[in-house]
């Protein structure tokens, strides 16, 4: 699974990793479960499930891509920005750069590692509105926001400015979700959709500059990654705990002992979208 930090070379090796890192882990059931249960879920950076699963990072390469647009500008914000991994990844941050975050874990970790960069990390509800004034900033990030709050964003930033974010898309993951749910209906499914991200953006007077869309393959290798996975993100089952699917996780854990892994599809989209110069 991919961290926070996304370096070109991790980019490029993705493919083969799907491949390379097939090594289930024999342990029983309740040895699994019993370490997925007591590991850390704080921050943004997966690295635990190095091994255990593995996903593809979409083609345009977002922390690379954010980089550039990070070196040319004076005032930054970066929206739920987790642990701060994204940011503190980069080679150069603008003068001026702020992070909100709204998880008292990933408030503390995003702290530690952003404050010796320069970076304010502000505690933020991730409700409208944003605490800041118009006009404050030439570029807004988020890497995988739950929410894009359209009006706040375009009234924070300077005429001129842009948005950029890579989110999760539509399904995202849902062959997993739908294991423990059951089949969701059609309008779960088709939510982020980047066609209606688009129509978002322009409503608030934003101009279109890139959107882009890709499926990506995600595999879980053993029932503790599958744990792991749902407890850090924790929108994907909601309240999900290892006593209510216990039953569950045991048929899912014979699973992929008899049959492999748990193959799901990742989706991603990229959008940047413009703050006319005239606003």
């Amino acid at each position: 699974m991919s961290s926070g930090n996304e370096s070109a070379s991790d980019e490029r090796a993705s493919s083969e990793r799907i491949s390379n890192e097939r090594t289930f882990d024999k342990r029983t059931f309740d040895e699994l479960v019993a370490e997925a249960e007591q590991v850390s879920v704080e921050g943004w950076d997966f690295s635990w499930l190095d091994g255990r699963a593995t996903e593809q990072r979409p083609s345009w390469g977002y922390q690379r891509l954010l980089g550039e647009r990070m070196a040319q500008v004076n005032s930054a914000l970066d929206l739920q920005t987790g642990g701060g991994e994204v940011l503190a990844g980069l080679p150069k941050l603008a003068p001026l750069t702020v992070a909100t975050e709204s998880w008292p874990p990933n408030v503390a970790k995003a702290t530690a590692l952003l404050h010796p960069l320069g970076v304010a990390v502000v505690v933020d509800a991730d409700e409208p509105p944003l605490p800041f004034g118009d006009n404050a900033f030439d570029l807004v990030s988020s890497r995988h926001p739950v929410t894009t709050w359209w009006a706040e964003i375009a009234r924070v930033l300077r005429p001129g400015g842009s948005y950029f974010s890579q989110q999760v898309g539509p399904a995202s993951v849902f062959e997993l979700v739908e294991y423990f749910l059951g089949p969701l209906p059609a309008e779960v499914k088709q939510a982020r959709d980047p066609e209606r991200a688009r129509r978002e953006a322009e409503a608030v007077g934003l101009e279109m500059v890139d959107l882009r869309f890709e499926k990506l393959r995600t595999e879980f290798l053993d029932i503790g990654a599958v744990i792991y996975f749902l407890r850090k993100v924790i929108w994907m089952v909601p309240g999900f705990t290892v006593d209510q699917y216990r039953d569950r996780l045991r048929e899912l854990d014979q699973q992929l002992r008899q049959d492999g892994p748990f193959v799901a599809t990742t989706t991603r989209f990229l959008i940047e979208a413009r703050k006319p110069a005239g606003n």
